[in-house]
């Protein structure tokens, strides 16, 4: 039996992550809207357990 917690999200590699975060911050245009710092942030965390890192965020 595994002591591992399984999770049903998928994870995805760092890379595909940070052509998200290139994206949004493309659309954005070097600005970010409220919810898209949300978004920005979220995607910081999970790029960081893709690569085994940790990030601070934003309060």
């Amino acid at each position: 039996m595994s002591t591992m917690p399984t999770s049903s999200r998928s994870v995805r590699t760092a890379a595909a992550v940070n052509r998200e975060i290139r994206a949004l911050w493309k659309r954005s245009g070097g600005l970010l809207s409220p919810e898209e710092e949300r978004a920005y942030q979220r995607l910081l965390v999970e790029w960081a357990a893709a690569t085994g890192t940790s990030v601070r965020t934003a309060a």
